[in-house]
C-alpha cells in the first residue's frame, strides 16, 4: 500500500545554529493522530497550572509567574526572547543568565542577535524549542531544551542544576507535551 506523504513539509528548528554544543539537552516527542494545526493549538493552550508539577517547577525557578500563564506566552515574554518562529508549527525561545539561582537573574535581551552575542562568563544560554511535524497519520509534537555554560563559573552553576534536570526533565514530556497531545486527540 502506498502512503501519501504529508501535505505540509516538516518545520524542524535548526537548534545547532543557536547552541551547537550544549552542556545539557532534554528532548521529548509524542506522536498523535491529530492534525498539525489542531496539535499546535492544543499545545499553545497548555497553562502552567494545567501541567501541575512542571508548572510549579517553572514558577519556582522563575518567581512571579502567574499560574494561569500559558507556556506559549511564557516563551514569548521576558526573560525569554523569541529566536525563531514558524506560525502554527514552531517556536524557539532563548534565555540567558545565572539559571541556577532562585533570583530572577535573567538579563533582558532585545533581539536574537543579543542572544547569539551573549558570552558573559559565569552565566548560561538556554534554548527552548517546541515544534510540530506532520505525518501521514497525524502529527508529532517535539520539545527540546539545550543549555550552554559560559566560563568556569557557568560550568559550576550548570552542574548544580544538572540533578534537577535529571530528576524533573521528564515532566516536559509527561506534564507538557503529553497533555497537549491528549487535548488535541480529544477534539478528533
Amino acid at each position: 500500500m502506498l502512503r501519501t506523504p504529508p501535505t505540509d513539509p516538516p518545520v524542524t528548528p535548526d537548534l545547532d545554529a543557536w547552541l551547537p554544543d550544549p552542556s545539557l539537552r532534554v528532548r521529548h516527542r509524542r506522536a498523535t493522530k491529530a492534525p498539525p494545526e489542531q496539535l499546535w493549538e492544543a499545545a499553545r493552550s497548555v497553562r502552567l497550572s494545567d501541567a501541575r508539577r512542571l508548572g510549579r517547577l517553572v514558577r519556582w525557578r522563575i518567581p512571579g509567574l502567574q499560574a494561569d500563564l500559558p507556556f506559549d506566552e511564557l516563551f514569548r515574554a521576558p526573560p525569554f526572547i523569541v529566536l525563531a518562529e514558524h506560525p502554527g508549527r514552531m517556536l524557539v525561545s532563548g534565555l540567558v543568565g545565572r539559571i541556577w539561582t532562585l533570583r530572577r537573574d535573567y538579563p533582558e535581551l532585545k533581539d536574537p542577535e543579543d542572544f547569539m552575542g551573549w558570552h558573559t562568563s559565569g552565566t548560561a544560554k538556554v534554548v527552548f524549542a517546541n515544534w510540530i511535524e506532520p505525518s501521514d497519520t497525524g502529527a508529532s509534537i517535539h520539545a527540546e531544551a539545550r543549555v550552554e555554560a559560559i566560563g568556569a563559573q557557568g560550568r559550576v552553576g550548570v552542574a548544580a542544576v544538572r540533578p534537577l534536570v535529571r530528576a524533573f526533565g521528564s515532566l516536559v514530556g509527561s506534564d507538557g507535551i503529553d497533555l497537549a497531545a491528549r487535548r488535541a486527540e480529544q477534539q478528533l
